[in-house]
């Protein structure tokens, strides 16, 4: 009676094996199933997050276009304002004159400048000759 499940044996072991391998199979499906669900909703989640960040990149570069080009134009109109100020051309006529020797009467009388602000020119333009 031995002998005949003898012969048996293996072929219920090989059931068994393919049983247990099926079962295997099915349970990693499910396990494959779930990940593939997380994996997708992972990646929608960062690709609304990459979205988000790109406009906020973009919304920012467009304010610093925006902030540089004010800047250019302040610039400009800086520089504008400094060859078109009067003052100032008094000021480098007056320290042209000193250096041509001119008085204080003398840079008064040209420039238009007050008797301290001749004095002031006067004695700068002197320092820096030092």
């Amino acid at each position: 009676m031995f002998a005949e499940y003898s012969s048996l044996i293996p072929w219920l072991l090989t059931t068994v094996a393919f049983g247990l391998v099926a079962v295997h199979a099915i349970f990693q499906g499910r396990q494959i199933r779930q990940l593939r669900t997380r994996l997708k909703q992972r990646c929608d989640t960062l690709g609304r997050e990459l979205h988000a960040t790109a406009s906020g990149s973009m919304g920012v570069g467009q304010r610093l276009v925006t902030c540089e080009r004010q800047l250019h134009e302040l610039r400009s109109t800086l520089d504008e304002m400094r060859q078109n100020d009067p003052l100032r051309i008094s000021y480098d006529e007056a320290s042209r004159l000193v250096d041509l020797g001119a008085d204080i009467d003398d840079l008064m009388n040209t420039c238009g400048i007050s008797r301290p602000e001749a004095e002031l020119v006067s004695a700068l333009r002197k320092r820096q000759a030092a």
